[in-house]
């Protein structure tokens, strides 16, 4: 399964895809047939700002060897919280979820980015515990 995030939230686009099954082809006939110019075409669902599998299994599958560790954080980040919430793009962070931002990274992960956001938070991973606006990547599993 293959999420898309934009500004908006979830798309019509998700919900066609989670309605299909999750061979290959079938996705991409979806796609071509929600493409087609009598429908608005593609254009007409909005920018599309990031894309998610449905779970870090299929990326470290796909992807092998060259398989991204932040791109990692942020579909494990995403798949958690889609289950309670609708986590949209951020112009500064990663993801906005009602009027909180939140940036995911790795243990090392500064507060530059969302220093001069109001009710932000870093998730990081590789961390134990967190401290003042700083969570555990980890911790987001109990949301499930």
């Amino acid at each position: 399964m293959i999420h898309f995030i934009h500004n908006r939230g979830i798309t019509l686009l998700n919900q066609i895809v989670e309605a299909i099954d999750d061979s290959f082809e079938k996705i991409v006939v979806s796609l071509d047939d929600i493409a087609q110019p009598s429908r608005g075409g593609i254009r007409s669902l909005g920018e599309v700002e990031k894309i998610y599998l449905d779970n870090t299994n299929l990326a470290y599958d796909l992807g092998a060897t060259t398989t991204n560790i932040g791109n990692i954080r942020e579909t494990f980040f995403f798949n958690q919280m889609r289950l309670n919430h609708d986590p949209i793009s951020s112009p500064v962070s990663d993801f906005i979820i009602d009027d909180m931002t939140f940036e995911v990274g790795g243990r090392n992960k500064k507060q530059k980015q969302i220093e001069n956001a109001k009710n932000a938070y870093v998730v990081k991973d590789d961390i134990e515990t967190g401290y003042m606006n700083v969570i555990p990547l980890w911790q987001l599993g109990l949301e499930y």
